[in-house]
């Protein structure tokens, strides 16, 4: 009998990752990967003219993530036009960019992190109905309400995607990948004590106003003359930013421009960052945490701890929705009883 077909529709590296362990968890389902797409002629002529090269659709965060298809063994089926398969699921890591060749089938939502405020502009789109990748930030993920299903990483985000606009019965806490487990985090060994940690964002690539030098100063102001170690966006002007640094915080500063900055975290005194997930990380270490976000709705909005189960727990939802024989609204009642879902994860994967 022939396997059941599920596309993981990826992104950047850290949702490629991601849906790669989902995928791993399902080894009964015939298992196919996709880069964000959309059908759309209008998105496809500013994807063409580059027009969006600091969004995750941009080329260079599509060729990277070919990379790690390509080293891993993992099917490619870009656009859904290379295999012309049918899909029995759709995993998607974003929901604004939704092709309509997926609108029937079965699809679930996946978190993959933090998500940014939702600001006046992000607003104006959703109001005149534009495409929510003009808002140029991930402000309206989880808030459109297009997917069967969504995965929150928490009871906290499930709150604020309702609030936002997404129906409450299609949302289930699962946690997020990579982000469900801190206390297990892989330190890296830097030969400094007692470091003030700081990671940036990449607002101003995502054209937001970003005062570096006030926020930089700051930073020098917090640290009281203590280590200073930053560790840039993997998004952001890197010149640019290594020279904010070299002119306005002390001549010992340290700068990262590579590397993975949660493995950074354990062994800092503090972290200061402006709109970055690994300010959760910080908060499940018990470290003294700055951010542009409110404080106390972050900590609302932790990801849940669950020992590095939610791909196992995203897994089991993406089981019984695709073996799932009813209508789509009529599966949303097995999302009432997320206990028996999880409890069963043994079965599930």
């Amino acid at each position: 009998m022939e396997k059941k077909k599920i596309l993981f529709v990826i992104g950047s590296i850290n949702q490629t990752t991601q849906m790669h362990q989902i995928s791993q968890c399902l080894p009964e389902y015939d298992c196919y990967f996709s880069q964000l797409f959309d059908n759309n002629p209008f998105i496809n002529l500013i994807l063409k003219l580059k027009l969006v090269e600091s969004t995750v659709m941009a080329d260079h965060f599509r060729l990277r993530a070919d990379e790690y298809l390509k080293k891993h063994n993992l099917k490619n089926d870009f656009r859904m036009e290379v295999y012309d398969n049918k899909y029995d699921l759709v995993v998607m890591c974003t929901e604004m960019i939704f092709p309509k060749r997926v609108w029937k089938l079965k699809t679930i939502w996946v978190q993959e992190g933090m998500t940014d405020p939702l600001n006046t502009w992000s607003k104006i789109v959703l109001k005149l109905r534009m495409h929510p990748c003009f808002t140029f930030s991930t402000s309206l993920n989880g808030s459109l309400n297009r997917a069967d299903v969504y995965c929150a990483g928490s009871e906290g985000y499930k709150e604020k995607f309702v609030s936002s606009g997404t129906d409450a019965e299609k949302i289930i806490a699962t946690g997020i990948v990579n982000f469900d487990n801190h206390q297990k985090q892989r330190s890296i060994d830097l030969p400094y004590k007692n470091y003030v940690l700081v990671a940036t964002s990449d607002i101003r690539e995502l054209y937001g106003f970003d005062n570096r030098k006030k926020f930089i100063k700051n930073c020098v102001k917090i640290a009281k003359g203590r280590q200073l170690i930053f560790k840039t966006h993997p998004n952001e002007n890197q010149d640019r930013a290594i020279r904010e640094f070299r002119k306005y915080a002390p001549e010992n500063a340290v700068i990262f421009t590579e590397g993975m900055v949660d493995g950074m975290i354990p062994n800092c005194d503090v972290l200061i960052t402006q709109y970055s997930t690994s300010a959760y990380i910080g908060l499940g270490w018990g470290k003294e945490v700055y951010s542009y976000f409110n404080m106390d709705e972050l900590r609302k909005l932790t990801p849940m701890q669950n020992n590095g189960t939610s791909a196992q727990r995203i897994a089991a939802v993406c089981k019984r929705y695709i073996e799932f024989k009813g209508d789509k609204k009529d599966f949303l009642k097995e999302l009432e009883k997320p206990e028996e879902i999880f409890s069963k994860l043994a079965e599930a994967i």
